[in-house]
């Protein structure tokens, strides 16, 4: 602990925001534990980038913190091209504004040109304008659908994509290498934007990104069928680009939460803003029981996720991820199919912990199916191989369990957009069959089979928590169990060690197969059950969690539901 105090005190001596030094004040006349909490560790500047609670000391994020990060971005990017710049973006959270003038005046004093968006705008259309723009790489600033109480800062590299794990290594060490006081170059943003090295981005910028959504329609120009939708952007970016595309398309009759569409960094309704989670929409839900809508659209704070629920005879059903990822693919492949295109060389990609539904989707309908790590990083990175190889047109979706969603090339991170717009086309297709989407994927269980997911979230917070969580994944990989819910476990998959991508179907363009690819070494581990059912494992990137992948197969609904819940109860006491 002298050491932690002495970090403190060094804090209080220098740091002159005054925010942050009466943070740093209230810690002094605090307990030990928070004060250990605050400086026990700094943020990693994982593949991810930064992500942590607001406030004071290395392991917060604080303005400090954003310039020190910043440093190492500039001394990579300075290292890596010849004069970079870099494309900047934030959510609604509180600190958001400050940490992107910050980031800008310390690129600027680095000889780097930056890139602001004039106001907040979603994580996709920063992907976006990194491209547009032609820059080295991007910055947003969000903590994605985390608490309240948090604030992040997420890395791109030039091609829009989260940064890869060397580049995030690279960053890191620079990171590392530069001391929070006396090693930042900065200037005011005021000097910055004076001197022509931070500038605003064009509302052309904007417009082109809605324009490359916009592509993605599947749908004729003059809807026979219109779609009555409630919308909520939980208080973050979605409303401006969510009520762009939607009037664009036609057809779609709009209503907002009110309390829920200005920007509250707080969000006063919904302290966990996770469109993943009913509690986040309870006041969408309210409002469709007085609209009665064919849907809910609810986007998360930094628009690259999107959850729904559905009108079904009179009650409004959430769809999880994987539900709706199965469901906009098998509507995208038919609608292909439907226009007479092949799908023999078409690609779409998801996650090791999205559904196996899909898996009978892909053999079905002949495309190649390929699972990444989690994280649409990965996916991302997919897209990117086949730009490379010159077969980009054969993306056509990308999907994780956890609501993010892509269809087209136009970013390379999940788009809330583009899904929002692609949710509302499949519906109002459904609708005109006479079916809701709650009926559609009841068809596509009796088609494909019954697959019940979820996923467990235990979390291990602070200094102690860190330890137990990796002394729990040390133990889990040691020493597996035998069986989990009184089914056998047939074989573990340890992604510490690198394994074989897995893959539907392997054709190539003119009948060659794609070269294999190995994952990434991760922290992840899978338990194959007796019945083609598994649990995977792992800690997460960005929060204090490990989280439990659940997946139940069965031949009857019935069966598939009881088999989750005695997952659940073995997953739980094995992480105990």
């Amino acid at each position: 602990m002298d050491d932690m105090t002495q970090q403190l005190d060094r804090w209080i001596a220098n740091a002159q925001d005054p925010t942050v030094a009466q943070q740093l004040q209230d810690l002094r006349a605090g307990d030990e534990t928070a004060v250990r909490d605050a400086f026990f560790q700094d943020l990693a500047f994982g593949t991810g980038g930064l992500r942590g609670i607001v406030g004071a000391g290395p392991n917060r994020m604080n303005v400090y913190t954003v310039a020190k990060a910043t440093q190492g971005l500039a001394t990579y990017l300075n290292e890596h091209f010849d004069e970079p710049s870099v494309a900047i973006a934030r959510d609604s959270r509180n600190g958001g504004r400050e940490f992107v003038e910050v980031a800008a005046g310390v690129l600027a004093a680095n000889g780097i040109r930056a890139y602001l968006y004039p106001r907040i705008e979603p994580t996709p259309a920063l992907s976006f304008a990194v491209r547009d723009l032609g820059c080295s790489a991007g910055i947003c600033m969000t903590a994605s659908h985390n608490p309240a109480a948090y604030n992040g800062y997420k890395a791109y590299g030039p091609d829009g994509c989260q940064i890869t794990t060397q580049a995030a290594h690279d960053i890191q060490k620079a990171i590392n290498d530069t001391d929070v006081f006396d090693d930042v170059r900065s200037i005011p943003f005021e000097e910055a934007l004076a001197s022509g090295m931070a500038s605003y981005i064009d509302e052309d910028t904007l417009d082109r990104f809605i324009d490359a959504v916009a592509a993605q329609s599947l749908e004729g120009a003059d809807p026979a069928v219109e779609l009555k939708v409630v919308y909520t952007p939980l208080n973050g970016t979605g409303l401006e680009c969510v009520e762009r595309i939607l009037d664009r398309i036609g057809g779609v009759d709009v209503t907002l939460v009110e309390e829920q569409a200005v920007p509250d960094g707080s969000f006063p309704t919904c302290p966990y803003p996770n469109p993943e989670i009913r509690e986040a929409l309870e006041r969408g839900l309210a409002l469709c029981e007085q609209v009665h809508p064919d849907l809910l659209l609810a986007t998360d704070p930094d628009a690259d996720r999107v959850g729904i629920a559905a009108e079904h005879d009179g009650d409004y059903v959430l769809i999880s991820g994987n539900e709706m990822g199965v469901l906009l693919l098998d509507y995208l492949c038919r609608a292909r199919v439907a226009r007479g295109e092949d799908l023999s060389r078409a690609v779409a990609v998801t996650t090791i912990v999205s559904t196996a539904l899909v898996d009978a989707l892909a053999a079905d309908y002949g495309f190649q199916l390929r699972r990444t790590l989690t994280g649409f990083k990965y996916i991302g990175e997919q897209i990117g191989l086949l730009e490379a190889a010159g077969q980009a047109d054969r993306f056509i979706f990308g999907f994780e369990e956890s609501y993010g969603y892509l269809a087209g090339t136009h970013v390379r991170d999940k788009d809330a957009v583009v899904a929002s717009m692609l949710i509302c086309q499949m519906a109002r297709d459904y609708k005109a069959r006479g079916l809701d989407l709650v009926e559609a994927l009841e068809q596509l269980y009796a088609r494909y089979g019954y697959h019940r997911n979820a996923t467990i979230s235990l979390e291990y917070p602070g200094a102690a928590g860190a330890e137990k969580m990796a002394a729990i994944m040390e133990r889990l990989c040691a020493e597996p169990p035998a069986e989990l819910a009184g089914l056998p476990v047939t074989a573990c998959v340890d992604y510490h060690e690198g394994v074989a991508m897995p893959l539907v179907g392997s054709t190539g363009p003119a009948g060659a197969p794609d070269a294999p690819q190995t994952l990434p070494a991760a922290a992840v581990f899978e338990m194959q059950l007796e019945g083609g059912s598994k649990v995977i494992v792992r800690p997460s990137g960005t929060e204090p969690k490990i989280k439990a992948y659940l997946f139940a197969a069965a031949p009857t609904e019935e069966a598939a539901d009881a088999l989750l819940g005695q997952l659940d109860g073995a997953a739980r006491e094995l992480l105990a």
